[in-house]
């Protein structure tokens, strides 16, 4: 099984559609519900066994809690904010564009 590539706090953006989050949980393998995998398209379904990640994630639009597989995320080095309201909540930003755990929620 893969190991994750993306760390708590990091900055990601998806391969195909255009958005960006920060990731706040992972799963070392899928664990969302089967109604969730089956309503992607076949074509761009995902391996199971491969680390999820929850992000905090914006788009031109609007914030959100995404929940994507390895495969289909990049790093993202724009060092731009993401634009997400629970981020101020969970984190705080870095000088170098990614986000740290405030420290009343780290273990």
């Amino acid at each position: 099984m893969p190991l994750a590539r993306f760390a708590i706090g990091e900055v990601v953006r998806h391969r195909i559609f255009d958005f960006r989050g920060v990731v706040f949980d992972v799963d070392p393998e899928f664990a969302n519900t089967d109604e969730w995998y089956e309503a992607i398209p076949e074509n761009l379904r995902p391996r199971k066994d491969q680390p999820f990640y929850h992000l905090l994630a914006d788009n031109s639009e609007t914030a959100y809690v995404a929940y994507v597989s390895q495969q289909n995320l990049i790093p993202d080095d724009s060092g731009e904010p993401v634009d997400h309201p629970a981020i101020g909540g969970m984190f705080e930003r870095l000088d170098e564009g990614g986000y740290q755990l405030k420290e009343l929620l780290r273990h």
